[in-house]
């Protein structure tokens, strides 16, 4: 918060409403126009006794965040879609929201979502999707020029694939083994040799970590960029990579690597975007 960072990204089926309680603590001990709250309705976490389940997991997330307005609110997956854009609608309408968002919708039910709103008198205001050097899916599906075109806001993540692209890991320093970004990654190390040292080379000629090149690419790309942190240093390391500026000779390169590697990092929650 001092550096500057004041949204914060959340949903109730991060630890089954864990995370909404550790970041409400937190957040009553500064003032409520200094944050902006990110929070997502999951599916697969509705409650099929509700009358509007969409408006009965936001009054349980809204209470163990101790607020009463979430500016951004997403349908965190398609399962289902479009029902909950529907029942959104009263909420959305209640003025308990701010925005109204998307994660993980492909550009047709992105489309689809967007003619619902539009007959309410309301409208998409962001999307957020995996998208790294590893996945350009939204890019090359072309929902990254949609909301473009339509002045919606895209919200990256993973852009540092847990930590694959950050440099701390590789053939020698492999993550754990028996951790699920290990089972995941550990077998692609190989293929991400050329990439990583890439980054790591541009990296030193900017004098900052490896870790900020992604994050720094994700922000030439014109997307809002979700960065994962646990310590100090990671949180100082965003706020440097949102202040430089890459060359386009460095992008083309690390995108043509990261093209080369020929990886599938979709993961299980996740589809590739077309």
């Amino acid at each position: 918060m001092k550096a500057g960072l004041n949204l914060w990204d959340t949903a109730y089926v991060y630890g089954m409403g864990t995370s909404e309680k550790v970041l409400g603590g937190f957040l009553t001990t500064v003032s409520r126009d200094s944050y902006l709250i990110s929070d997502k309705f999951t599916p697969q976490c509705a409650d099929p006794t509700a009358e509007n389940a969409v408006t009965a997991l936001y009054e349980k997330s809204a209470e163990l965040l101790g607020t009463d307005y979430i500016d951004f609110y997403w349908i965190h997956n398609p399962v289902e879609a479009p029902k909950w854009v529907t029942e959104l609608i009263s909420l959305a309408k209640s003025g308990k929201i701010g925005k109204i968002e998307l994660s993980n919708h492909s550009l047709e039910e992105i489309k689809e979502a967007a003619d619902i709103l539009a007959k309410e008198g309301l409208k998409i205001s962001a999307i957020q999707n995996h998208y790294s050097l590893l996945n350009r899916s939204s890019e090359t599906s072309g929902i990254l020029d949609y909301c473009k075109e339509n002045d919606i806001t895209f919200f990256s993540y993973m852009v540092l694939e847990q930590g694959a692209l950050t440099g701390k890991y590789n053939t020698e320093h492999p993550f754990p083994a028996d951790s699920d970004r290990g089972r995941t990654y550990n077998p692609m190390l190989p293929q991400l040799e050329k990439l990583n040292a890439e980054l790591e080379k541009i990296a030193d000629r900017h004098h900052v970590a490896t870790a900020q090149i992604p994050v720094a690419w994700a922000i030439a790309k014109g997307t809002l960029p979700i960065i994962g942190v646990t310590k100090v240093y990671q949180v100082e390391d965003a706020v440097k990579a949102a202040a430089m500026e890459l060359s386009a000779e460095e992008i083309a390169m690390i995108e043509k690597l990261g093209d080369e590697a020929q990886l599938n990092v979709i993961r299980y929650w996740e589809k590739e975007m077309k």
